[in-house]
């Protein structure tokens, strides 16, 4: 139970940019996430919550100066699967 909480305090939300709504229509989605979350974690974290399969997940840290208290996950799910609006 515990665990699963835990999941929900991973991604903080999404990260919007003219460069996050390309990869949306491509299939990928980018999420500000915890910055001790880890790629299992933010995977898990994307099939509870939205019911999504996802195929690979590739984090980048944001630096200090640019407000950096979180990481940004670049979410890739499997061909054919979307999460709407």
């Amino acid at each position: 139970m515990k665990y699963k909480q835990k999941l929900f305090k991973i991604l903080l939300g999404p990260h919007i940019s003219e460069k996050a709504l390309l990869k949306s229509s491509q299939g990928s989605y980018v999420f500000k996430v915890s910055k001790t979350a880890i790629k299992k974690e933010i995977k898990q974290a994307v099939n509870i919550l939205f019911e999504k399969k996802v195929d690979s997940v590739r984090v980048v840290n944001v630096p200090k100066k640019k407000r950096g208290r979180y990481k940004k996950a670049y979410v890739k799910l499997l061909k054919g699967e979307t999460i709407e609006e």
